[in-house]
C-alpha cells in the first residue's frame, strides 16, 4: 500500500494527535498538581496514551514521517516526565524513581538531538514501547484513587518502570554507537567483504566517494 505522506510532510493526522497530546499535558499536569489522585486525571491520562497508538498506527498507515519520528517520543517524554513530578509534588510517589527516569528521558533526548544532527539514525526498539508503557501503567496506578491506600503497589510499578527506562537507555546508546560505526564505515568505505579504498598521497585532501553526491534536503 503507497503512503499518503512522504517522510519530509509536517502537517499530517498522525502528527495533529501527537502535537494534542502534547497540549493536553499541561492540563493534567494541572489537574494533578490541584487536586491529586481521582478519576478526573485518571480518564485523561488514558485519553492521552490513547492517542500515542493511535498516531502510530496512522504514521504506519499513511506514511511516517521525519517530523513525527522526532514529535512523537518528545511528547510521551514530556507527559511521562510532567505527570510523575506532579504525582511526586503531592506526595503520590516518591521523588527518586521520577528523578532517574527523568533524566535518562532528557538525557536521550539530548542524544538524539545530537546524533540526528550527524546523519545517525538510531531505530527504536520493541522494549521502548514496552517501557513507554510500563511508565503509564504506573501513573495511572498512582492516579486511581482505589490504589492511594496501597503505597507499595505504586511503588512496585514506579521502580519497575525505572530498570525499564535506565536498561533501555543503555540500550539506546549502544544502537546509537553501532549505527554512528557503520555509518563511519561505509563513508570511508571500509565495508566488510568489500574492497579497501587507497589512502590519499600526504598532504592531499580526502578521496571523493563515487557513492556519495550531493546531499538533499
Amino acid at each position: 500500500m503507497s503512503s499518503t505522506f512522504g517522510p519530509t510532510a509536517l502537517m499530517t493526522p498522525a502528527n495533529a494527535l501527537t502535537l494534542a497530546r502534547l497540549l493536553a499535558t499541561p492540563v493534567i499536569i494541572v489537574m494533578v498538581a490541584v487536586s491529586g489522585a481521582g478519576w478526573a486525571p485518571f480518564v485523561v491520562a488514558i485519553a492521552i496514551g490513547a492517542t500515542d497508538g493511535v498516531d502510530g498506527w496512522l504514521a504506519r498507515r499513511q506514511g511516517a514521517t521525519r517530523s513525527g519520528a522526532f514529535l512523537d517520543p518528545l511528547a510521551d517524554k514530556v507527559a511521562v516526565v510532567g505527570v510523575m513530578c506532579a504525582l511526586a509534588g503531592k506526595g503520590l510517589v516518591w521523588w527518586l524513581p521520577v528523578v532517574l527516569i527523568a533524566g535518562r528521558e532528557i538525557s536521550m533526548v539530548a542524544y538524539r538531538v545530537v546524533m540526528a544532527r550527524r546523519g545517525v539514525s538510531i531505530p527504536a526498539r520493541v522494549s521502548a514501547k514496552v517501557k513507554t508503557l510500563v511508565q503509564g501503567i504506573g501513573i495511572l496506578l498512582a492516579l486511581a484513587p482505589p490504589l492511594t491506600h496501597h503505597p507499595a503497589v505504586v511503588s512496585a510499578a514506579m521502580w519497575l518502570a525505572v530498570f525499564l527506562t535506565v536498561l533501555t537507555g543503555v540500550q539506546y546508546l549502544e544502537d546509537g554507537r553501532r549505527a554512528a560505526r557503520a555509518q563511519s564505515e561505509s563513508a570511508r568505505g571500509d565495508v566488510p567483504g568489500g574492497p579497501a579504498r587507497p589512502l590519499p598521497p600526504r598532504g592531499a585532501g580526502p578521496t571523493p566517494d563515487p557513492s556519495v553526491g550531493e546531499a538533499t534536503a
